[in-house]
């Protein structure tokens, strides 16, 4: 090998602040954005540790560090090969293969006869209740995934007429929308590509308003969490989908106002991620005007949009702005809030749980996971930021919050029993 051939950075032994260095660059990420995203750090800060000159940080800042990079083993930051955790992709749900195989097949010759659209469409009602209602909703829905899957592929292949075609599409490009809730946070990154390009191609070809805001939704989403080297794509695809639906929107359903304004509100957060303050806040404002104009006990089936998911954006928003005290203020605002979706409100509770470990509130942050987890449990066990919480507190200098969290720590497999 020549003198000036690349290395591979991870074939020898090499200290944290390489690691760091490399893990910061792949996400296209500043040493000023990151210092200000753990805590107000400065470049010259994380310059010194990534050359060596500060010794490697505690726990807690490594901890923060990974929620920023997103690392997905927080041994690809530390180097500790004997203590792998996953953080921002869980270990692999036991359905996950069978719904890869299912998204992965290509039947040429199919040997039998679609059920109706309205079939599948009934099925496909029946999973988003699910999703919603179930404790372990991804159990239930990865369960009921793969037919609906080789069912709504095998209607659009057997579709005659035009008409027919559109309406075998829309039908897909929902199945490919809640594959994809299911597939987030799982170690498959080129599943969820897979599921969200082929949710949008279908979601197009069936000239639905409503089932293209959903699948550009989703599309941002997975721009916007590979990092900020995506913030661009994220804000392309929403401004994209927003330039298509607003013109629609003086006589539009319920649906697509729906999706238009959870499609506002991702522009904030990725805003938000940002550290861009005003414009975060301006979009969260135009967002509830519209959620204002829906009826009082709406609730979009995909998005959770409604009067009742603003508070948790507010909080969401304040949060991804490391706004620790306002985060906490909003999330008090919106303790009264009922959000049916179990999984959406755990997700909110860690959300709030975020905003008091920012705010020096590590007993309220516990407190809040472990309601998080009577809610949701699965929700809480493939969610990075509440992970990265549970096991800096397992470190805890209180014994009695160091207890708590372990306990934790256990329920959602981060430790041994």
């Amino acid at each position: 090998m020549s003198s000036d051939a690349t290395p591979d950075p991870y074939a020898d032994p090499i200290a944290f602040g390489q690691r760091l260095k490399i893990l910061r660059t792949r996400r296209g990420m500043t040493r000023e954005q990151l210092g200000g995203l753990i805590g107000g750090k400065s470049a010259s800060w994380v310059r010194a540790v990534e050359v060596g000159r500060l010794k490697t940080p505690k726990l807690d800042v490594i901890l923060r560090m990974a929620e920023v990079l997103r690392v997905q083993d927080l041994a690809e930051l530390t180097g500790d090969e004997s203590a792998h955790v996953d953080l921002f992709t869980g270990p692999g749900h036991p359905r996950l293969g069978a719904v890869r195989t299912a998204v992965n097949a290509y039947r040429l010759a199919p040997s039998r006869e679609a059920p109706p659209i309205a079939h599948i469409r009934a099925r496909l009602a029946r999973a988003w209740t699910a999703r919603h209602a179930a404790p372990n909703h991804r159990e239930v829905v990865g369960a009921l995934l793969p037919g609906l899957i080789r069912d709504a592929q095998l209607a659009v292949r057997q579709s005659d007429r035009a008409a027919e075609r559109r309406t075998a599409q829309a039908a897909l490009s929902e199945v490919y929308s809640l594959s994809q809730f299911f597939v987030a946070y799982q170690p498959d990154p080129a599943l969820l590509w897979r599921v969200a390009e082929r949710g949008m191609i279908a979601a197009q070809e069936s000239e639905d308003p409503h089932v293209i805001g959903v699948a550009a939704w989703l599309a941002a989403q997975a721009h916007r969490d590979s990092g900020p080297g995506h913030y661009d794509a994220a804000d392309a695809v929403n401004q994209e989908a927003l330039a298509f639906l607003t013109p629609l929107l003086p006589d539009a359903s319920d649906d697509v106002l729906a999706i238009t304004g959870a499609l506002t509100f991702e522009a904030g957060y990725t805003a938000a991620r940002r550290g861009e303050t005003g414009t975060a806040w301006r979009y969260w404002d135009q967002a509830r005007a519209m959620s204002q104009r829906l009826p009082a006990a709406y609730y979009h089936p995909m998005t959770s949009f409604s009067h009742a998911i603003m508070g948790a954006h507010a909080v969401t928003v304040a949060v991804e702005l490391h706004a620790g005290g306002e985060s906490v203020r909003q999330a008090a605002t919106s303790e009264a809030t009922f959000i049916p979706s179990r999984p959406r409100r755990a997700r909110h509770r860690i959300e709030a749980a975020r905003g008091y470990q920012m705010d020096g509130q590590p007993d309220a942050a516990l407190s809040t996971l472990a309601r998080a987890y009577e809610t949701a449990p699965e929700t809480v066990k493939y969610n990075g930021y509440a992970k990265t919480i549970v096991l800096a507190e397992t470190k805890s200098k209180s014994p009695a919050r160091r207890r708590r969290a372990s306990e934790l720590a256990v329920k959602i497999g981060l430790l041994a029993a």
